[in-house]
């Protein structure tokens, strides 16, 4: 039981550090991974392809 009870507590406290992050930065700001999934992202290629490969976007946001 009190291990449950700890468990709860410690989501409650992560869930109003995220909600307290997102109000202060905007949603999106922290993802879960099991949220939403891939955005897609405008970019702009910076003319390299090696650069745009380890952006892992393909260039600059």
């Amino acid at each position: 039981m009190a291990v449950e009870e700890n468990l709860e507590a410690k989501k409650k406290a992560l869930e109003s550090a995220i909600l307290q992050i997102e109000k202060r930065y905007g949603k999106g700001t922290l993802m879960t991974l099991s949220s939403e999934g891939i955005k897609s992202v405008e970019v702009i290629p910076t003319g390299s392809l090696s650069l745009d490969i380890a952006t892992g976007i393909g260039g600059v946001p």
